[in-house]
């Protein structure tokens, strides 16, 4: 399954389009759903396994890791504390066994950036006679061509505004995908621009609303089931890119030097520094995860948001170390490392950044 991701990434790399295919293999193998709950008949994956189905995702191609790790957050969410209207989140199950269906959340904002640092969403849901309009536009929507369920974060337009979370069906009349998304990295992840215009959603379809204030804004230590799996696909692209260094240091056999590079202290060295960096970060992950799993009290939030932070700088190094050894050859378009040096660049934008991070940890350490 990996293999067939790893020969389709190229394409859609080039193209930018939405990876269909990719995610009907990752759904043919069970994957998308492995976090429902086993209340609902599913086999309720825990942090850990959802970190390593990522992980093997991420080597295979990042941008479908991306699109399913918000999918499979969406059910671990719904296992932990059911919020999803009953016949609704059933609904969504039973065409779940039938195709791919792909859930995320449309939190950042244009002016307002991304709610980790703080602020409340400029989106608004008006009350209707059937229940909501919502109107607003949200950046960075991962997967959006392909998305089914929209959950958006807005505010009430009622004299004490409230912030809720929207269920908005895909495909609804007056959602606009900008087609926008234009990076260096997952370049098929489609996380573009979405407008909402008067977007009709019935009145139960709403998960909170919250009174508006700082209690309903993002909390930046709570999350380590998205910390601790978003860490382990970015070494899964860390993993890809060793595989590929390896093969070159094997095979490439300089005519003046006589045997392969693989042989030389120099490839040696870097090849170790390269398997240091990332099994000590797979450690941290793995571990932290496996200990949320058991329910270890002393395993902090600021332990989970530590560990992605180092796991997203090891792997950064890791592939710098293999595209500095390999040089013009490592750079070149032809072949699968340069794609994973623009994948891994990704890893430390997502939310909380590392300055947020540390700064959380920090008052913990101080505290404060």
């Amino acid at each position: 399954m990996i293999d067939r991701l790893a020969e389709l990434a190229p394409g859609y790399d080039r193209s930018g389009d939405f990876p269909a295919e990719s995610l009907r293999v990752a759904h043919t193998a069970g994957l998308l759903t492995a976090t429902v709950g086993e209340r609902y008949g599913g086999r309720g994956a825990g942090v850990e396994e959802t970190a390593r189905i990522l992980h093997a995702l991420g080597q295979g191609d990042p941008s479908v890791a991306l699109i399913s790790a918000m999918t499979l957050v969406a059910h671990a969410r719904q296992a932990a504390q059911p919020h999803w209207p009953e016949e609704l989140y059933a609904r969504v199950l039973k065409e779940s066994g039938e195709r791919p269906v792909l859930i995320n959340h449309a939190r950042v904002e244009p002016e307002l950036g991304s709610p980790a640092r703080g602020g409340l969403p400029a989106t608004r849901a008006r009350r209707t006679g059937g229940g909501w309009a919502i109107s607003g536009t949200k950046r960075f929507v991962t997967g959006a061509e392909g998305l089914d369920w929209f959950l958006v974060w807005a505010t009430t337009d009622e004299a004490e505004p409230r912030v809720g979370t929207f269920l908005v069906p895909g495909g609804s009349p007056g959602i606009d995908i900008a087609g926008n998304w234009d990076q260096l990295g997952l370049r098929a992840s489609g996380s573009h621009d979405v407008t909402f215009r008067e977007v009709e959603v019935p009145y139960e379809q709403v998960i909170g609303p919250a009174a508006y204030g700082p209690g309903a804004e993002q909390d930046n230590r709570a999350g380590a089931a998205i910390h601790l799996p978003l860490a382990a696909l970015y070494l899964g692209v860390a993993r890809a890119a060793q595989a590929f260094f390896h093969t070159f240091a094997r095979e490439r056999v300089p005519a003046n030097l006589g045997h392969p590079v693989a042989r030389t202290e120099r490839f040696r060295a870097a090849a170790g520094e390269i398997e240091v960096l990332l099994t000590a970060a797979e450690e941290l992950v793995f571990g932290g995860a496996a200990r949320v799993d058991a329910g270890d009290v002393a395993y902090t939030p600021e332990q989970a948001l530590g560990a992605r932070v180092l796991a997203d700088r090891h792997g950064v190094r890791a592939v710098e170390v293999a595209v500095r050894l390999l040089g013009n050859p490592g750079l070149a378009r032809g072949n699968p490392l340069e794609r994973h040096f623009r994948d891994i660049q990704c890893a430390p934008v997502h939310a909380p950044q590392a300055d947020i991070a540390l700064l959380a940890i920090g008052a913990k350490a101080l505290g404060l």
